[in-house]
């Protein structure tokens, strides 16, 4: 199990995205202050925007850093269960922007004794239940994109667009525990990764999995000015418009890089075999 819970500096990349990116919008009370959310405008189409964000007096320990706990868990599928409900007879649906500055799921006795397994289900599920009712769901990684956090909270965009910088990073487990769990030490978690794809923490590896839409350059990654919030803008307008002018609802993109060949052949293989 990953055990990431020591984090000796507290990322507010997320927050201070969610910020830049909604100044002008319409604030929701989500009733938790580890995850925020807010209504506005993105070019002509109406978004709600929702990010998971740091706490430090939650009331469960394990997610006082950002971390994806049972409280955000459930919070975040009824902010995103809100657009889907209000949206239900319109035809053009909001869009969804999940901001992810992750660094795992709360990993607590606690935690697992109450279900936090069937929270982050309960959000990914609103998250698909959003894609395949037309709602553009785009994903934006200004952070750390971890473990079962991600799943929850991003993973199950449309489309997911990365700013390109180092303390981005993407992963099932943080570089000590999968270490820890393989029995290898970081440096030889490190030569592996340089060869198979999926062991990687960079986003070119992962963007060679076919599961990023976008990758950015901005100027200050971690408290954005105006110029790059203008310049994420226009990438997410353009995911928008890709979506909606798609009308693609599954995530079947995903398997046209080269790296996905297997992925592919496998699916072919179960067709012809069931």
């Amino acid at each position: 199990m990953n055990m990431d819970i020591n984090i000796s500096k507290t990322s507010v990349r997320g927050a201070n995205w969610f910020n830049a990116l909604t100044q002008n919008f319409r604030k929701i009370d989500t009733g938790l202050n580890s995850v925020l959310a807010a209504d506005g405008m993105l070019g002509q189409s109406e978004i709600r925007v929702i990010a998971i964000v740091p706490d430090a007096h939650n009331i469960y320990p394990r997610s006082r850093h950002g971390e994806a706990g049972l409280l955000e868990g459930w919070t975040l599928s009824r902010v995103v269960d809100d657009v889907i409900q209000v949206d239900q007879d319109k035809e053009n649906k909001r869009s969804i922007l999940a901001i992810v500055d992750v660094p795992s799921q709360a990993y607590g006795r606690r935690e697992e004794l109450l279900g936090i397994h069937q929270a982050l289900a309960g959000a990914v599920d609103s998250y698909v239940r959003a894609r395949l009712a037309k709602h553009p769901v785009i994903s934006l990684l200004v952070g750390k994109s971890m473990s079962g956090a991600f799943l929850a909270h991003g993973y199950q965009a449309n489309r997911i667009i990365a700013l390109d910088d180092q303390g981005v990073m993407v992963h099932a487990m943080g570089k000590e525990s999968a270490a820890r769990v393989t029995l290898r030490t970081v440096e030889e978690m490190e030569q592996l990764a340089a060869s198979i794809a999926p062991m990687a923490y960079d986003l070119k590896s992962y963007a060679s999995l076919g599961l990023l839409s976008d990758i950015l350059t901005v100027s200050n990654p971690e408290n954005p000015d105006e110029a790059d919030v203008q310049k994420v803008i226009g990438h997410l307008l353009n995911a928008d418009q890709d979506i909606r002018q798609s009308q693609s609802i599954d995530l079947k993109h995903r398997l046209n890089a080269p790296n996905r060949q297997a992925s592919k052949y496998v699916r072919q293989l179960l067709r012809e075999q069931w």
